[in-house]
């Protein structure tokens, strides 16, 4: 046991550190063949939204220490997943995801962007060409709805468009390729995080924001500190109100929204009361509503499988080692939990990574 000190932002600690004796690593498995080339011409494919691209990440970074050739394949031009589409450059600064996929590709990860499982390549394709494991961490990117009228009006959008476009697509820059309309009065739909850094992206924007939540602030499921925040920032919060229907101008944009009163009757599923209508409405004017009342997992890439059990919303179904219904296909974060924390996708992607390297090295 040998004793250092260590010095972190100025402050010193003791660490002590046992060396360890045990087996030699184990010797790099035979490298993948080439990963197929995005094709530049042809069928013209909309991309979905990826999903939590961390977790791809976190288990490509383990693989590749094991000695195993890794390809990382993204659906979107630009790899980074939620971190960079989802997470707004004030929580989350961009520079930090792009140091740490050029950590990983340091190391020898192969990222290959523009490539939808599923539509560019299948896995039963990819398998065929060699590739002997696989990690699908593609998230839950499809975002809900609540099925009311007026919600196909002009300026309405899911967080998911909304915070894609400003965060990925710098459409907030109206010399971009695709801008986004910028609103003045703006209603963020929902009471969790990424409602929070919606109207938080909005009001940097220069708008006018109020958070519209069918229960009361108390149930509100985003975290306190991200509440506080939305409130020194002057986001207004108008709790117990819920869209009962968008209202359009003669351009067909939205222009108000028409809420129904809510009060707390009894528990539901959840735990949490459950919202019920007072039968008294009310009427707020807006040019902008962005809907952030959760997201599922996009179904693209899970159905595109033969042999894969799915389980609610087209969830993948693994076991505790992270494994599915097919041995060599493995999967973690928003595709197997619906929506769910970057730290938990990073849990299931280091957990499938340990696992898959057992079963590939046995």
């Amino acid at each position: 046991m040998k004793k250092y000190k260590v010095n972190v932002n100025g402050t010193a600690y003791e660490v002590e550190i046992e060396e360890m004796t045990g087996a030699p690593a184990a010797a790099p498995v035979a490298a993948a063949p080439a990963a197929p080339a995005a094709s530049g011409v042809g069928e013209s494919i909309t991309s979905p939204m990826p999903g939590n691209i961390l977790a791809v990440n976190v288990a490509a970074g383990d693989m590749v220490k094991k000695g195993f050739e890794v390809y990382v394949f993204e659906a979107l031009h630009e790899i980074g997943g939620v971190l960079k589409y989802g997470i707004p450059e004030f929580r989350l600064p961009n520079r930090i995801v792009d140091a740490e996929i050029e950590t990983l590709r340091r190391e020898g990860v192969h990222f290959q962007t523009d490539t939808i499982i599923g539509k560019t390549i299948t896995i039963d394709e990819l398998k065929a060409k060699g590739f002997k494991g696989f990690f699908v961490g593609s998230g839950a990117g499809l975002p809900n709805f609540m099925g009311i009228e007026g919600e196909n009006l002009i300026n309405v959008m899911s967080s998911n468009e909304y915070l894609t476009r400003v965060n990925l697509m710098d459409a907030a820059n109206p010399e971009t390729d695709t801008p986004i309309n910028i609103g003045k009065k703006v209603v963020v739909v929902g009471g969790g995080n990424t409602a929070m850094d919606s109207c938080r992206t909005a009001k940097r924007l220069g708008a006018d924001v109020t958070i519209v939540y069918r229960r009361s602030e108390v149930e509100m499921p985003a975290r306190l500190e991200e509440v506080k925040h939305a409130k020194e920032e002057g986001i207004r919060f108008l709790t117990l109100h819920n869209p009962k229907e968008y209202l359009a101008d003669e351009q067909g944009r939205v222009r108000a929204v028409v809420l129904d009163v809510m009060e707390l009757g009894e528990p539901d599923a959840s735990g949490r009361r459950r919202p019920v209508p007072t039968g008294e409405t009310q009427r707020l004017e807006c040019d902008q509503v962005i809907v952030a009342i959760g997201v599922s997992p996009n179904p693209l890439v899970p159905k595109s499988i033969t042999g894969l059990e799915l389980g609610r919303k087209d969830t993948i179904v693994v076991g505790d080692d992270m494994r599915s219904s097919r041995q060599e296909i493995y999967a973690g974060g928003d595709i197997v939990r619906g929506g769910a924390t970057v730290i938990l996708a990073m849990g299931d992607g280091r957990r499938a990574a340990a696992n898959m390297a057992s079963q590939l090295l046995a």
